[in-house]
């Protein structure tokens, strides 16, 4: 599998899972899950020295990051972060603007 596709399959599923956990639909411990399998499966992938990145995968591993970084209390509580979460995944998902200082990683 490409990055590209990769990130375009998985941008959908990381939106859904971060959107339901704003939304408190899911709890922390699906969330980390998930990410987890993400992780697992970004290790299949081919990845070529020097391959650009898009926008889309900028703000998708910023998004992934925060999940990480943050603790789970920290991204139940805090208002901001909680904004800044859903404004990425809305981008990833296809329905949002380009948020502001997402510099974003590959693994």
């Amino acid at each position: 599998m490409r990055i590209d596709e990769f990130i375009q399959l998985k941008s959908k599923q990381l939106a859904f899972y971060v959107n339901a956990f704003v939304q408190r639909k899911i709890g922390h411990a699906e969330l980390d899950l998930f990410i987890w399998d993400l992780l697992e499966e970004w290790a299949q992938v081919t990845v070529y020295r020097n391959e650009p990145y898009s926008d889309k995968e900028r703000v998708f591993w910023h998004l992934v990051h925060q999940i990480c970084f943050w603790s789970k209390e920290a991204l139940e509580t805090d208002n901001l972060l909680s904004s800044e979460l859903k404004i990425c995944a809305n981008f990833i998902n296809d329905t949002g603007c380009f948020p502001m200082d997402c510099i974003g990683i590959r693994p």
